[in-house]
């Protein structure tokens, strides 16, 4: 039982290191200019589809697999 807490407080902490990250990533602009350039005043915006439906479909995959495997054990 204490392998699943240390795994799921591990697996916390590395979902909220990446979701704090992110947002660093997606600023347009030259490094510590704050905003957009001059050349693009009104920056497109980033593209997230691709990565959170693929990281939510292997959460919803994995609980699946988890549920099967708690079944069978009973």
């Amino acid at each position: 039982m204490k392998k699943y807490i240390i795994a799921s407080v591990v697996v916390t902490v590395a979902v909220c290191l990446l979701g704090a990250a992110t947002p660093a990533l997606a600023q347009s602009g030259d490094p510590g200019s704050g905003g957009p350039t001059p050349t693009n005043p009104n920056p497109t915006q980033v593209p997230i589809d691709g990565g959170a439906s693929l990281l939510l479909a292997s959460g919803v995959a994995f609980g699946l697999k988890k549920l099967r495997d708690r079944r069978k054990a009973r």
